[in-house]
């Protein structure tokens, strides 16, 4: 989820460049935020598996 938001912040910012427009905050500003929403997403905060993992993770299977 982190890196989908990252890349629109990365898509903003390439188009604020080349249109040459601001916001109020800079482009490298943008960037940076961008990097920072990949490290996290880098380092499992956002991610689907986050939250206790894949459903069939410690399930037991026995033999009938």
């Amino acid at each position: 989820m982190l890196a989908i938001v990252a890349a629109i912040v990365f898509g903003i910012a390439f188009l604020f460049s080349l249109l040459g427009t601001s916001i109020g905050i800079s482009t490298t500003a943008l960037i940076a935020l961008g990097l920072c929403l990949l490290a996290l997403h880098q380092g499992g905060i956002g991610t689907a598996s986050a939250g206790g993992g894949a459903p069939w993770r410690g399930y037991r299977r026995t033999r009938r």
